[in-house]
């Protein structure tokens, strides 16, 4: 995309408290989810398989459910790419002699320490420190 935002390891870094606050309270409201769609498919012999049926079936849910979708909003209108809630997994675009990179964070770690390119995804994750990338500024 022409408007996304670039950015650099220090832009990400500074994002990280933010992000923790936002993952944690994400990670809270899947778990409280989680263990209700466990109980309601032990129940039925099968869960609910979309919000809106989860939701029909248990109302008291929606406040959880709203969490998530609010937290994750929040990470997507900092620029960043959420990519899961139970790694708490956010990447970040950025743009390397031209190509296109995403520097990678995951829930715990103190610090944007890798990065991969869009095809590769987590599991192409290379250390920053590895000098496959210039650094960035």
């Amino acid at each position: 995309m022409d408007d996304e935002r670039h950015f650099t390891v220090d832009d990400a870094n500074a994002l990280i408290p933010r992000l923790e606050m936002l993952v944690e309270r994400m990670q809270r409201a899947a778990r409280t989810v989680r263990v209700a769609l466990q109980d309601m498919g032990d129940e039925a012999g099968t869960g609910p398989h979309t919000t809106a049926e989860v939701l029909r079936l248990r109302p008291d849910l929606e406040p959880s459910v709203r969490e998530i979708e609010g937290s994750v909003g929040e990470v997507e209108s900092l620029g960043c790419q959420f990519k899961g809630i139970d790694l708490g997994l956010v990447d970040f675009p950025t743009e390397i002699d031209g190509t296109r990179v995403l520097l990678c964070w995951q829930y715990g770690e103190k610090a944007v320490a890798y990065w991969h390119t869009p095809d590769e995804g987590f599991s192409g994750r290379r250390a920053i420190s590895d000098g496959d990338i210039p650094p960035m500024q």
